[in-house]
C-alpha cells in the first residue's frame, strides 16, 4: 500500500470523527471559554476547521511562516460555517496527501526566517499537522463540550451520552 493510500483513509477516518464533534459544537456558545488563557468554543472549533488547508503549505519542500505576514486565524460564525470549511480545508488536504510516494517522502522544512521549526520527510510532516495535531484539538473540544454539558459525541469509543458502541456519525442522543 502506498503513503499517499495510507494518509487518505487516516484522513478519512479521522475526519468522520472531526465531523460529529463540530456539529456538536453549539453557536450560541461560541463566545464561551472555560478560562481566561483558553481559547473561546468558536475559536478552538474554527482552529480545528481551518488546520487542514495549512497541508497547502506543503506543496513545495520549505515553507517560511514568515510569509504569512498578517495572517487572521478563520473564525467561524454558526456550527453550518465550520463544517463547510472543515470539507473545503480538508479536499485541499486531501489533494496535497494524493501524491506520489517520493512526494511525501522528501524532506520538507518549515522556517520562521532562519530558525528551522521543523525538518522531515514530508508525509511525517502531514501526519503530525492534519492527524495528530487536530486530534489533539478535538480531544479539547470535547472537554468543552462536557464543561457545557452538550452530548459528547463517540471519538474512539463510547461516551458517558453515547455509552453503547455506534459509528461516529450516529452521534446524536437525548440528553
Amino acid at each position: 500500500m502506498t503513503i499517499s493510500r495510507l494518509l487518505l483513509d487516516d484522513l478519512a477516518r479521522e475526519a468522520d470523527l472531526t465531523r460529529s464533534v463540530l456539529r456538536a459544537v453549539p453557536a450560541d456558545r461560541f463566545d464561551w471559554r472555560p478560562h481566561d488563557r483558553s481559547m473561546t468554543l468558536g475559536a478552538l472549533a474554527s482552529h480545528i476547521a481551518e488546520t487542514p488547508s495549512w497541508i497547502e503549505g506543503m506543496r513545495e519542500d520549505v515553507f517560511d511562516m514568515a510569509s504569512l505576514g498578517d495572517y487572521q486565524p478563520f473564525v467561524a460564525t454558526g456550527t453550518d460555517e465550520l463544517l463547510t470549511v472543515f470539507e473545503r480545508n480538508l479536499a485541499l488536504c486531501r489533494d496535497v496527501v494524493d501524491g506520489s510516494d517520493e512526494f511525501l517522502r522528501a524532506r520538507w522544512r518549515m522556517l520562521q526566517g532562519s530558525s528551522v521549526l521543523a525538518d522531515q520527510p514530508r508525509h511525517e510532516a502531514i501526519r503530525a499537522i492534519a492527524i495528530h495535531h487536530s486530534i489533539h484539538h478535538r480531544g479539547q473540544l470535547t472537554v468543552y463540550l462536557r464543561l457545557l454539558d452538550v452530548a459528547v459525541p463517540q471519538t474512539y469509543g463510547p461516551t458517558a451520552d453515547l455509552p453503547d458502541w455506534r459509528h461516529p456519525e450516529a452521534t446524536t442522543a437525548p440528553k
